[in-house]
């Protein structure tokens, strides 16, 4: 689940003996919040941050020629939003290093501290909040579990509420969510598709 206290409370009530697990995205996309915060603030008075965005949110791998050059300069400045990338890139290394089978709580400890000193106002939030969330953070981590199948099925359903301008009934929009999101092979052809194919 994503860090939302709702769904952290229903889990509770609902499933008091489940390991609860924050999945890796939403921990991942936190730290680049508080990059982008952190960039957003230098870049006032740093001009020469301007068009570094993307270099400091996407995985290294995924650069370009002139990222790769935009990132060796700005690993090799003393500017906060460096700060914030090691930040951020350590995170994400500690969920890399669990798939090999490495505790990650003790470095997500490690992490939170070092985010909580770094004099950083979006990072030390961050660190408070992972700190607050370590065990269901390392569960994730240790676990490799995802929700990205819920977030891919919450996707279609808001897509489908868009094309239908809303529903009536609960009703009407439950049966949509099983024509969409289920994979029902024995359903009758549309009848306009017949005609369509006719003209």
């Amino acid at each position: 689940m994503d860090l939302s206290k709702a769904f952290q409370a229903g889990a509770a009530k609902r499933l008091p003996q489940a390991a609860q697990c924050f999945d890796r995205f939403h921990v991942i996309k936190l730290a680049n919040e508080a990059v982008e915060e952190v960039r957003r603030l230098e870049v006032k008075s740093q001009p020469a941050l301007k068009g570094k965005r993307w270099g400091t949110l996407k995985d290294h791998c995924r650069w370009s020629r002139t990222q790769i050059d935009d990132m060796h300069w700005l690993t090799h400045s003393n500017l906060k939003t460096a700060r914030a990338w090691r930040l951020k890139e350590a995170l994400r290394a500690i969920f890399e290093t669990a798939k090999d089978g490495i505790d990650p709580e003790p470095a997500l400890k490690r992490w939170a501290s070092w985010a909580r000193r770094c004099r950083l106002a979006p990072f030390k939030r961050l660190g408070a909040t992972a700190r607050n969330h370590l065990h269901g953070i390392a569960n994730s981590a240790r676990l490799g579990l995802s929700n990205g199948m819920a977030e891919s099925i919450n996707s279609k359903v808001q897509a489908a509420i868009a094309r239908a301008r809303g529903f009536r009934t609960l009703w009407h929009l439950m049966t949509i969510i099983y024509l969409t999101c289920s994979k029902l092979s024995h359903l009758p052809a549309p009848p306009y598709a017949r005609l369509a194919t006719a003209l």
